[in-house]
């Protein structure tokens, strides 16, 4: 074994809160060091470069202060991504002896002894369920998988003579959640076999018949209060298709939902022909999917909420015969916070079981794990929700210990792709993707159990780790596969999720109408001592099952090798339908594993019947005397559930793909407040993809169907200032999640569900998929926690021109704004009624609700109609906080002072249910001179009743920056704007002075407190592009070619092409694959474009794997430096292309100044739409450019310049630079959202031919692109070109 120590694992701010924490708990003054240590399962020495490669030095464990340090290592059995990758690159780099590796974390401390460390203080420094805590001289050899004769066999499990009771008992030991129905069921199937099941077959069909995977609570037929009640719930959803199916492709029968696009312009390439293309009037469609993934997210939070993103992103690209994801959606709902700045008046509810997470750190780790996994896959994050709620009424807690986590999305699909093939005898069954590992063993049963109801050895079991750099590699393959069209090898593709390959290959066999012949040898697997058992049903991720005819393997074969995705055909299919797996591993003597007919796995063993009754909880009124307007405007303002997102949104890209249109982020000011998120559909077209989000959760405790209802108008209202048009376009996705079994809930979710069914029909809305997660309770001590039901909606729709729509950001317009008020003023399960409790809930009477579906139709296709003619400013929905929120936001994204007019007549309780109600309604801002018009046109639609101006604007001069509440001129409220952003902002603060740089944390709340900040702002030295380059080449020429370079995990390369095309060059997909094995050859382009993305999931350093394993390569280095030495070659890395290319600068002329790129100061991915300033350079790029100020969007995590001498920054041939407001180089953050010296994100070589920049403005080719840009800007001004279309029109000029 070599060991090598190598640089510090954490910032020294994450150390120093560790080391507070020790120091707290234990009484001692101690410190303590953490290094990153790798381990090689090599005897050979490690040469100069594997050192170098690794930045890391030999060590020696036995030399280690025994008694005061210790390792953190992975869970035994598994593989780390890090590992994964990292060993690829080593392999690439020529040093394949070493590349059996892991890494550990060397801890060392002083002042304490590692035995003296309680099992909690060791708990501080690493992540239980994916890491263990071990000794430093501690054999490692057990982290490197032994011989596969090691492994062990076929285990059959006798029944005995009482077949159920032996089910029981295996049922428990193996955490396989069968009811009684289903194991009588599994008796009967066996029996006439005369033979014992496999643990394989058990856990199969375990994981095959879950509640997570079946829905048979939604399939159960029902009995409620004695009387039967015809329908299932699954039948309820279905009715509101049946009723509204139009614009609907496909519902019910995939992994995700189709809905009704229109004609686009396809951008695809193949490997046959590796030129980017433009494929016009294509029929594209859209798919719509979201999932939960509560469970795991419990138990470790980061871990198990980005294998929920990883999940659905699979479900996305396994819809129809393929698939790419476009845009995606999280949200969280937790229990209460417990930070004592922000709810300590308010927060008492009970702490979680030991095995799960608290609410803090969920919120601290889930969110940066869902991020993570959609920024390294390429999907840009722009929607979202998150509400932290519990509380205690009719003597039960209501809250949510198990946690929701949504992860969801919406793609494009080829409308010839939308549904699959049957299958043949002998096509081939494919699996690609990562290999076997021991993940996620048994999820899909855990997750249908209550938190706290199982073995806590099988909680850990079913925990997941993600690669998404492998779901990217998976993804270039579906995306050629599906590009082909009718040419498409795949006949049929599933996703492996929950039940690993036991749930994904039976279905996939069984929905095509064949079966199966499989060998175990041939499955991909990390992990030779699987059983296997283990090797079947894991939950390995990054994975997907397919089927094709034998004469489409080969091609499909080279394609999954040029795209470096492992792939392997596992066996055949068959005309009998019986699933087949046989042990042919040496040794094994060719047993079979599973022999089952596929009828018996799925089909449906005993159906279920739930007969429940009604238990109504009737609010309770406790009053609003006594309470001072300051104080709860402050208090609901600083309610997380109402607070900024901030810390929730700027962790994750929302522009790769360059397609976003409107993400969270609103206004020069960037205010997260953004009611929808829109995509476009392509890159030359107005038509795009509306998302938004709808969840009134608490209000399901006294009345679900409130609860319900609530959550499908907050979702239409919220898309309110989209045209859409046509209600019928509007398609929903439910996610229902209910504690089922418990005292009234059955019956709860029963209602709901007939609720929102009755709700879709009268609306012309459908619900073509959704989810349900029914065993949302904890247990715990003496007590449990239940969640209500819980509905949440994520509306769709397909929009004919993206830029038809409003945020809520307030126009510096003479204008009113009209309060549309369409509910009752009712304040029961406001966030009002949380900051009033103290101890015990503060009950407000009857809950919100939508009295009258005709009304919010009326009011929701009015907003369309005004939007789609110009005629409305601004537009907010009314929820959470109420009124006092919508005015609050809408003020602070128009940086302006607000005065609210309270109706005459009111008394001091009036007042505040009429500020503080959260009742569906909006809020729009008119021209005075459409006011009449708009409260007419009201009033035709029979809501004049409904509607009353609120306020008028610009305010009066006293009033400029202050939100003032007033009654016929009486002042009731005063506040400056900046204070009350100081309450609005300490959640996103206070979580991110914990998770991140607490400096940054601090620089970011002082930027919002400074109200005199001005916002983004542009200046250019050049005239704008005003329409797309077309220059003809000269007679006989071809276009010139520029070769757009990926590495496995780059994920930018798309958009980046489009730019280049635009500027009239011929754009190559080129890998590095191609290069090494001679498919393509650099000679062949005049310039070169290094794409953005992770390659290699940025281990060992942001694009040092791709660069090194060019410099390690001599073929590959002597061509990149030929080409770089050519004088008339120019070439461009954005981002991680940057960083590649700044580590090749020893073979680029001229970059002898060049800086490395390392982690952001903040610590944390940085997503953000900032200010640079172009420099006065040689570069190709930038020319005719210096010294505009422009908006870019930067999305990385390794973006900060850091210069090897003092000196080289006076040298460096500086391009680009962050500024701060008054256009000044700053290092201040957010405006420099990485700690760059100077400001510095980009430069060029000393000739200019070669730039390298971290911002990417490759994905602001249009106006349409930025979240935020001068309304001079807008298409009909500049015929859809940004600015930053000049950099590539500038490359095209330097070429001729």
């Amino acid at each position: 074994m070599i060991y090598l120590l190598g640089q510090p694992a954490w910032p020294p701010f994450k150390v120093q809160a560790i080391t507070e924490a020790l120091q707290q708990s234990t009484g001692q003054t101690l410190s303590v060091t953490a290094h990153e240590l790798v381990v090689i399962a090599s005897d050979q020495a490690p040469p100069a470069n594997l050192l170098s490669l690794l930045n890391a030095e030999p060590f020696l464990p036995h030399e280690a202060p025994q008694r005061h340090s210790a390792l953190i290592a992975p869970r035994p059995g598994t593989q780390t991504p890090w590992a994964s990758r990292a060993s690829e690159i080593v392999a690439r780099c020529g040093l394949a002896d070493w590349s059996h590796l892991e890494h550990f974390t060397y801890l060392v401390f002083s002042g304490i002894e590692v035995e003296a460390l309680s099992a909690a203080d060791r708990a501080l420094f690493f992540d239980r369920m994916t890491e263990v805590w071990v000794a430093v001289d501690q054999d490692l050899s057990d982290w490197f998988a032994p011989d596969r004769a090691d492994a062990p066999g076929v285990t059959r499990l006798d029944l005995g003579q009482d077949p159920l009771a032996t089910l029981a008992k295996h049922n428990e030991a193996m955490g396989l959640a069968l009811s009684d129905g289903e194991m009588a069921y599994l008796a009967d199937v066996f029996g006439p076999l005369g033979r014992a099941p496999t643990d394989a077959e058990l856990m199969m069909f375990a994981q095959a018949n879950s509640e997570h995977c079946r829905h048979k609570i939604f399939n159960a037929s029902w009995r409620i209060d004695g009387m039967d009640v015809p329908g299932s719930l699954f039948g309820l959803i279905r009715d509101t298709h049946k009723a509204n199916p139009k614009y609907t492709v496909v519902a019910y029968d995939d992994n995700a939902a189709v809905i009704e696009g229109g004609l686009s312009t396809l951008l695809s390439t193949s490997a046959e022909n590796p030129g980017y293309e433009w494929e016009r009037d294509v029929e594209c469609h859209i798919q719509i999917k979201v999932e939960t993934h509560n469970h795991p997210t419990a138990i470790s939070p980061a871990p198990g909420a980005a294998t929920g993103a990883g999940g659905e992103i699979r479900d996305e690209a396994a819809t129809g015969r393929g698939a790419r994801p476009v845009a995606g959606l999280t949200g969280f709902t937790v229990s209460e916070l417990k930070i004592s700045e922000v709810d300590q008046d308010w927060a008492h509810a009970p702490i979680p079981p030991d095995r799960l997470a608290s609410p803090l750190q969920i919120m601290i780790e889930a969110p940066v794990g869902a991020a993570r996994y959609n920024n390294e896959f390429g999907r840009p994050a722009l929607l979202g929700y998150f509400r932290s709620f519990s509380s205690r009424v009719a003597d039960q807690w209501w809250g949510y210990h198990k946690p929701i986590m949504i992860a969801g999305g919406s793609g494009m699909i080829r409308g010839d792709q939308t549904h699959k093939h049957s299958l043949s005898p002998k096509d081939h069954i494919v699996v690609l993707g990562g290999p076997a590992m021991l993940i996620g063993l048994g999820g899909g049963a855990a997750s249908s159990m209550s938190s706290g109801q199982s073995d806590e050895g099988l909680d850990y079991a079913s925990v997941q780790r993600g690669n998404p750099e492998m779901e990217r590699r998976a993804q270039e393959v579906i995306d050629r596969c599906w590009a082909l069209g009718d040419k498409n090898p795949i006949k049929a593709i599933h996703d492996v999720g929950a039940g690993g390959l036991s749930n994904a290959i039976p279905e996939l066999v069984h929905d095509g109408g064949v079966g199966a012949e499989l060998s175990l040898k041939a499955i991909p697997n990390a992990d030779p001592t699987l059983s296997p058992m283990a090797i079947w049903c894991n939950e390995a991720q990054e994975r997907y099952v397919l089927a094709m005819a034998d004469a489409d393997w080969p091609a499909f074969l080279s394609l999954c090798e040029r795209e470096r995705c492992p792939v392997a055909s596992i066996g055949r299919a068959t005309a009998e339908q019986q699933l087949r797996l046989i042990d042919d591993r040496p040794g094994q003597d060719n047993l079979p594993v599973i022999d089952m007919a596929l009828d018996a796995l799925l089909g449906r063993p005993v159906s279920m019947h739930r007969d429940v009754v009604t238990h109504q909880i009737e609010p309770q009124d406790h009053g609003l005397s006594s309470v001072d307007l300051s104080d709860v405007i402050e208090a609901v303002l600083s309610h997380p559930t109402v607070a900024s997102k901030s810390f929730l949104i700027t962790i994750g890209d929302r522009s790769v793909g360059g397609l976003s249109v409107r993400d969270q982020m609103v206004g020069p000011h960037q205010v997260p407040v953004s009611d929808c998120a829109i995509t476009l559909r392509d890159y030359q077209g107005q038509a795009g993809t509306v998302m938004a989000m709808g969840e009134r959760t608490p209000l399901a405790i006294w009345d679900a169907t409130a609860a319900s209802r609530m959550a499908i108008g907050e979702a239409l209202t919220n898309l309110a200032g989209v045209a859409i048009g046509d209600m019928e376009r509007v398609k929903l996705s439910a996610n229902w999640m209910a504690a089922a079994g418990h005292m009234g809930q059955d019956q709860a979710l029963r209602a709901a569900v007939s609720a929102a069914s009755e709700l879709c029909i009268a609306l012309g809305l459908a619900i073509p998929v959704g989810k349900d997660s029914l065993s949302m309770q904890t247990l715990m001590d003496d007590e449990r926690m239940i969640s209500p039901v819980s509905l949440i909606v994520s509306s769709f729709a397909s929009v004919h021109d993206v830029n038809a729509h409003i945020t809520p950001e307030l126009q510096d317009e003479p204008s009113v704004l009209i309060l549309v008020d369409l509910g009752q003023q009712r304040l029961g399960g406001s966030v009002l009624s949380e900051v009033l409790a103290r101890g015990k809930a503060h009950e407000l009477g009857a809950v919100p609700d939508l009295d009258s579906a005709a009304e919010l139709q009326s009011l929701v296709s009015l907003c369309w109609q005004w939007v789609a003619e110009k005629r409305l400013l601004s537009l907010h929905d009314r929820s959470d906080g109420g009124l006092i929120t919508t005015v609050f936001e809408m003020a602070l994204a128009g940086h302006t002072g607000i005065r609210l007019e309270i109706p005459a007549g009111l008394d001091d309780s009036e007042r505040l249910a009429w500020l503080f109600n959260e009742e569906l309604g909006v809020v729009v801002q008119v021209h005075q001179s459409e006011q009449a018009s708009f409260l007419s046109a009201l009033e035709d639609k029979g809501l004049g009743n409904r509607a009353r101006v609120i306020a008028h604007h610009p305010a009066t001069d006293s009033d400029q920056g202050h939100l003032v509440i007033s009654q016929q001129d009486e002042v009731l409220f005063e506040a400056p704007m900046p204070d009350l952003v100081g309450h609005w902002s300490a959640t996103s603060h206070h979580i991110q002075r914990l998770r991140d740089n607490p400096e940054s944390a601090d620089q970011e709340r002082s930027s919002w407190m400074d109200w005199s900040r001005p916002g983004l702002w542009t200046e250019l030295t050049f005239d704008p592009p005003k329409r797309p380059v077309d220059i003809v080449p000269l007679v006989g020429q071809a276009k010139p070619k520029v070769a757009i370079l990926r590495e496995q995990g780059v994920n930018g390369q798309r958009e980046m092409a489009q730019s280049f095309m635009a500027a009239g060059f011929e754009a190559v997909d080129v890998t590095l694959s191609d290069l090494v094995v001679g498919r393509q050859t650099l000679d062949d382009y005049v310039g070169l474009a290094a794409c953005g993305g992770f390659s290699y999931g940025d281990v060992l350093g942001a694009g040092l794997g791709w660069a090194r394993s060019i410099l390690f390569n001599a073929a590959l280095k002597d061509a990149f430096q030929h080409f770089f030495d050519d004088p008339n070659h120019f070439a461009l890395g954005v981002c991680n292309g940057c960083q590649m290319l700044a580590a090749l600068r020893e073979i680029i002329p001229g970059t002898g100044a060049w800086p490395d790129f390392r982690h952001n100061q903040s610590q944390q991915f940085e997503a953000r739409l900032s200010l640079v300033k172009i420099e006065a350079s040689k570069s190709v790029f930038f020319h005719g450019m210096a010294g505009s100020v422009l908006p870019v969007v930067s999305a990385h995590g390794e973006g900060r310049a850091v210069f090897a001498e003092p000196g080289a920054v006076q040298s460096a041939a500086v391009a680009l630079r962050y500024v701060g407001p008054a256009g000044e180089p700053t290092q201040t953050y957010p405006d420099n959202p990485n700690g760059s010296v100077e400001g510095i994100t980009g430069v060029c070589n000393d000739d200019g031919r070669v730039s390298i920049l971290m911002p990417h403005p490759e994905r602001l080719l249009r106006y349409e692109n930025f979240s935020w840009a001068p309304k001079s800007w807008a298409p009909d001004e500049w015929q859809g070109r940004s600015p930053w279309a000049k950099m590539f029109d500038n490359a095209r000029a330097w070429v001729e």
